[in-house]
């Protein structure tokens, strides 16, 4: 009686119920078929932005403190780095594109009023920088056609890297077109840190990176972010396909259910028409000349911040930078499968009418705040698309985008009821100091406050966090927006893990905790105990089958393929007969019981007869082949689906192109494929693979070949071919190679 008088004064003093926020998507203007190339200064181009009623677009840098902008991450005391790609298609045919003149620049905002006022060139000379992670004074960065990784620190406080480290090295060139390689690097939940297209991940161990392999990794392209479970989405402009492998961690391996997509969701509505697009009118264009088909999906956010209306928390933002749009999907969990849907009808959280714009990242800021990278250029497609007898040329040229070059902004998506935060203020506090934070009701202040605890490795602080796990929230939890316990005892669960620490006792506990995502976290961190053998562990999770979330189940049967005894092979057929008609927990069974049937392994069975050289060659091939060719041929190598019985690219399996005339392939991959095959358009165009090495082409070829039961391809070949046509800079077509 006592709590529900404190209760209800406590309603009457504060209020109560969720306030409203207007929410109200524009009115959508009349399309502007043909718009204008001009360049647009910074407060003209914010003219041309539709945001729904409510929100405001605010400019936080732009040229020329930067310039070709292409990925932003915030430091613990918010200063901004700019990952630029300098050389980026600077004309038509990307020339100077491979020069090391690329920068990443650290801006400031020194009076607090959330615009950018210094900027200082933290690190030159760089071969077109892709990634970049802040981790407490040092940044991680990634140049494109390599896999190293180099932290950079700035010793003397002038804002420019003197101290540079290799964390981690890989002597290889990594081939493949600058668009088809590794993106992300974030520091996940699980304190791992990931990328797109490469099959392992990486993690910090007594100061130097940990290297870990992946089997059956989503891939994907540029962008990749997490959700609160540490859940990852991709997407693939290869592939066109805007989000993907979101519906379990990555480190379980890459499933891509039907359905995971409304009907309808592919289909973007842009507010200006769009003429420079891969594949012609006939693939991409609506009658009012608007893109009809996601193409160049990029830097997609799961946006966690907190000072935007709480019905945007959790949702997806996928910048277009084809269409000059940013989607906003509303992730909705049905019966354990993930599902997107567009937040609007017939129209798009942001839209702009000026031919420029070209967002290619999306984040959430340390203000709690939606960030959006423009490029801000007339060309969008690197130079493999950009060649002579492709679709896209002549409207380059005709309307002159290969001149708008060298510019770049930084917006914030605010709104207008809702004050943002000021600057963090975290690389100074100790690890006691950041334990505030594990709750905070903005993700980015969770995840950072996470890393620097893990980062400084200070044990001390381990009594606290059992604790935190350990405490319930208050019944008041959540209604002031100050912390969401639940999350905090998340973050406390991983953050113990990343100091080394995984309590038994804390785990079995927390299996019973009344929220279901704590209950998932510690069914993950029970994994350790299960590859062990312990029974006793195995008992209490038993007791989950039966829990009253799917999500828990679910996770269940993904986490019990590490335990090999026939206890956790009775519990994995019993969620099977329970759930035998949901395809997620019945997948995720599957799996499970497969063990050590990988994709890899299988392989490895495959070349058991084959030469040690020969298997190596081949084992080369798969490596490259999963990481840049998956997204348009498909991990099974039958095509990836573009819509209603159509494929992005023709599939390899029983291809007479792969089985047949060697040269016809080398060819093929030598140079590139344009038009029909066999009668049929594709959406994809094969892109020359000629600047990397004939052993490379010739390994990739060989798995491929090797797949189909066909003989393998020498470098020799490939040399061979190399050497035959030396001036060849267009694509093939199917006519030429059959005569």
């Amino acid at each position: 009686m006592q709590k529900s008088i404190i209760l209800f004064s406590l309603l009457i003093f504060w209020g109560c119920g969720e306030k409203e926020y207007k929410d109200e998507i524009y009115e959508k203007p009349e399309i502007v078929r043909d718009a204008p190339i001009d360049f647009l200064s910074p407060e003209e181009s914010m003219k041309k932005f539709y945001l729904p009623e409510g929100y405001k677009i605010e400019l936080v840098a732009s040229e020329p403190m930067i310039h070709e902008p292409v990925a932003i991450a915030w430091d613990g005391d918010g200063r901004m780095y700019v990952a630029q790609m300098d050389t980026y298609m600077q004309d038509v045919n990307g020339s100077g594109t491979d020069v090391p003149v690329s920068q990443v620049r650290l801006l400031e905002d020194t009076d607090d009023d959330g615009r950018m006022d210094k900027s200082t060139v933290f690190i030159d000379s760089l071969m077109l920088p892709r990634m970049i992670l802040p981790l407490d004074d040092r940044l991680i960065v990634n140049e494109t056609y390599s896999y190293d990784l180099w932290s950079y620190r700035d010793t003397d406080g002038d804002g420019v890297a003197d101290e540079k480290i290799n964390l981690y090295s890989n002597p290889n060139r990594r081939g493949g077109n600058l668009e088809h390689q590794q993106s992300g690097l974030i520091w996940n939940l699980d304190n791992w840190i990931y990328v797109t297209t490469l099959p392992f991940r990486f993690r910090f161990t007594d100061g130097t990176l940990e290297v870990d392999t992946l089997d059956n990794y989503p891939g994907g392209q540029w962008g990749l972010t997490q959700d609160d479970l540490g859940v990852m989405y991709y997407s693939s402009a290869g592939g066109e396909n805007p989000a993907y492998g979101f519906q379990q961690p990555a480190v379980y391996g890459y499933i891509n259910p039907d359905g995971r997509l409304s009907e309808g969701f592919i289909e973007p509505w842009p507010i200006v028409g769009t003429t420079d697009v891969q594949g012609g009118a006939e693939r991409r264009l609506r009658e009012d000349g608007t893109l009809n088909h996601f193409t160049g999906v990029a830097g997609q956010e799961i946006f966690r911040g907190d000072k935007l209306p709480p019905s945007t928390y959790g949702d997806l933002f996928i910048p277009e930078p084809v269409g000059r749009l940013v989607r906003r999907a509303k992730v909705k969990n049905e019966n354990g499968k993930k599902v997107l849907y567009n937040a609007y009808d017939k129209t798009e959280f942001l839209a702009s009418t000026d031919l420029n714009f070209r967002p290619v990242q999306a984040q959430t800021g340390p203000d709690g705040c939606l960030y959006i990278v423009d490029m801000y250029r007339g060309i969008i497609q690197e130079s493999a698309w950009t060649r002579e007898g492709s679709h896209i040329r002549p409207v380059i040229v005709r309307k002159g985008l290969d001149k708008n070059i060298g510019k770049g902004r930084i917006y914030r998506i605010v709104h207008e009821q809702i004050e943002r935060d000021k600057k963090p203020d975290l690389l100074n506090k100790s690890a006691n100091e950041l334990l505030d934070y594990l709750g905070h009701p903005n993700g980015w202040y969770r995840n950072t406050a996470q890393k620097l605890i893990v980062l400084k490795q200070d044990k001390s602080v381990i009594p606290k966090l059992k604790k935190m796990a350990m405490d319930n929230e208050p019944f008041w939890s959540g209604w002031f927006g100050d912390k969401d316990y639940n999350l905090e005892r998340i973050h406390a669960l991983w953050t113990l893990e990343g100091l080394g620490i995984i309590d038994i006792g804390l785990i079995t506990d927390k299996l019973n905790d009344p929220d279901p995502r704590v209950r998932i976290t510690a069914i993950r961190l029970s994994e350790e105990f299960l590859k062990k053998g312990d029974h006793g562990l195995l008992m209490a999770l038993g007791q989950l089958h039966a829990d009253p979330d799917i999500n828990v189940v679910n996770q269940l049967a993904l986490s019990l393929r590490y335990s090999v005894g026939p206890e956790a092979t009775n519990i994995l057929n019993a969620i099977a007969s329970k759930y035998e008609n949901n395809e997620t927990i019945s997948t995720s069974v599957v799996e499970s019981l497969k063990k050590d049937d990988s994709d890899l392994q299988l392989l490895k069975k495959r070349l058991a007869g084959k030469s040690n050289s020969e298997k190596n060659r081949i084992l080369q091939g798969y490596d490259i082949y999963k990481q840049v060719c998956t997204t348009c041929h498909g991990p099974d190598l039958e095509g990836v689906p573009s819509g209603k019985n159509a494929l992005i690219a023709p599939p390899l399996l029983g291809s007479q192109r792969v089985i047949g005339n060697k040269d016809a392939l080398i060819k093929i991959v030598l140079h590139g494929l344009t038009g029909p095959i066999d009668g049929k358009k594709y959406d994809g165009l094969m892109l020359p693979m000629g600047s990397n090495s004939d052993g490379w082409i010739a390994n990739v070829l060989s798995y491929i070949r090797n797949q189909n039961d066909a003989s393998m391809v020498g470098g020799r070949e490939v040399r061979d071919i190399r050497a035959k046509y030396p001036d060849k800079n267009t694509y093939w077509t199917m006519k030429e190679l059959t005569n």
